[in-house]
């Protein structure tokens, strides 16, 4: 598949606020989660104060909510199946100062593109990574998907449901030592946007699972409303142990922020080297080789 970038029609000047809409409606079917989401992720956009037009990148990879960019209106990058995160990371480091924000959904993320996950933890980028999950293949018409259910008869196989058990996207993420997490539900739009804007404002790499029913193929939404609690307000978001716990608690879908952890950012680490390097006298080709030779 060949990759496309987009593009907002015109760049704001600084201390102007666009409502963040694109020029290309919304092509998803009637009653779909993403609608609720990209509402959300609008309104935290346009709440956020350091998110401008001109600053801001949307790296999408493929799936029902590949196409988020180009409903937003900012500059955007539409790549290939579970490459989003790495293309994001080249962005970032290229343009340090760039907003950049990662989506994809649950097979992007979680099948094919899911080693690439705890890398980017532990790099840390200043990044946020928000995964439109529906727990089913949408695009390509409803296979079972690796946060399937147990059981689900996905259109692919109505004869052989879902063998295996689902993943657990936030028990993963604590255990990668992500430095945000959160989930979100796409019946709860305020929330959401609120929980959107404290991982836009995360210095580091915040990634939100964001359920989003999918109406055609597997309509959760009457099972979810009846599973979806806040997390309680004596949750520590800063214990790691706890956030573990609350994820393997998987009777209630647990919503909020799970865990907070503020460290150097990859761009902080890789500066400082860099300054050093530019500190001590040296040629230009001995710099780059130190450098190379400090990620071996």
């Amino acid at each position: 598949m060949t990759a496309t970038a987009t593009r907002p029609e015109k760049v704001e000047q600084p201390e102007e606020r666009f409502d963040f809409r694109g020029a290309i409606e919304p092509v998803w079917c009637p009653g779909c989660g993403d609608f609720a989401l990209l509402n959300s992720i609008r309104a935290a956009l346009r709440e956020s104060p350091h998110i401008q037009r001109h600053n801001t990148v949307i790296v999408s990879g493929i799936g029902c909510s590949g196409r988020v960019a180009a409903y937003l209106g900012v500059y955007g990058f539409h790549g290939v199946h579970g490459r989003a995160l790495p293309t994001a990371l080249g962005v970032k480091e290229a343009n340090p100062e760039l907003n950049v924000l990662v989506m994809g959904g649950d097979g992007d993320g979680f099948s094919i593109g899911g080693g690439h996950i705890p890398h980017a933890a532990r790099r840390n980028p200043n990044m946020t990574y928000i995964i439109f999950d529906n727990e089913i293949y949408g695009l390509t018409k409803g296979q079972v998907s690796p946060t399937s259910p147990q059981g689900l008869a996905g259109k692919s196989t109505p004869q052989w449901p879902a063998v295996e058990e689902p993943l657990n996207p936030i028990a993963m993420l604590v255990a990668y030592n992500v430095s945000f997490i959160a989930r979100v539900y796409a019946g709860s739009p305020k929330t959401t946007t609120q929980i959107i804007k404290q991982a836009l404002a995360h210095p580091g790499f915040a990634v939100v699972q964001a359920m989003s029913p999918c109406t055609t193929f597997y309509n959760t939404y009457k099972i979810w409303s009846k599973q979806v609690r806040q997390l309680p307000d004596d949750h520590d978001p800063t214990s790691r142990e706890a956030a573990f716990a609350r994820a393997l608690d998987t009777s209630t879908i647990w919503l909020g922020v799970f865990y907070r952890n503020e460290r150097p950012t990859y761009e902080q680490v890789l500066q400082a080297r860099i300054d050093k390097l530019r500190a001590d006298e040296l040629s230009d080709d001995e710099r780059l080789r130190r450098l190379i030779d400090s990620f071996m």
